[in-house]
């Protein structure tokens, strides 16, 4: 694993783990259930994937969307490709909502809702919590 997914709490974070990718439960939560969908490997930049990351990279999208959807409908969904500060190939993935969501007794906003999400916006989760999201996260995975 490449530095960049260790930084996002790998393998503690880990939802799935596929060929290429690797799925985390982002550790700042700007939106509920937030994710980084993280290249393995050394890429520093998209076009340096191998044509196997590419062509499993559906894979793992329709998982996100199909796992997300099935822990929480969201409104609309984001994929951020930053690489400012963590160089190797990712995306931040943020299930949007209209409303606040309440998950384990903590209340998710969104409040740059419609506009672009708000990265320095986070919600704050303890281990417990934050555990509990990753355990649902993966149960409602379609691949484990």
């Amino acid at each position: 694993m490449n530095a960049t997914i260790e930084k996002f709490g790998y393998p503690a974070s880990l939802v799935c783990d596929y060929r290429f990718w690797c799925v985390l439960l982002r550790p700042a939560q700007a939106t509920l259930a937030a994710l980084v969908l993280a290249a393995k490997g050394e890429a520093r930049a998209f076009s340096e994937l191998s044509e196997d990351a590419f062509g499993e990279l559906p894979l793992a999208i329709h998982d996100i969307e199909k796992g997300l959807a099935a822990f929480r409908p969201y409104d609309r969904i984001n994929y951020l490709m930053l690489m400012m500060v963590d160089p190797h190939v990712h995306f931040h993935v943020l299930p949007r909502h209209a409303k606040p969501q309440d998950f384990d007794g903590v209340r998710f906003a969104d409040p740059a809702w419609p506009g672009p999400p708000d990265l320095k916006f986070a919600t704050e989760l303890a281990d417990q919590p934050r555990a509990r999201l990753l355990h649902a996260l993966q149960a409602c995975w379609p691949r484990t």
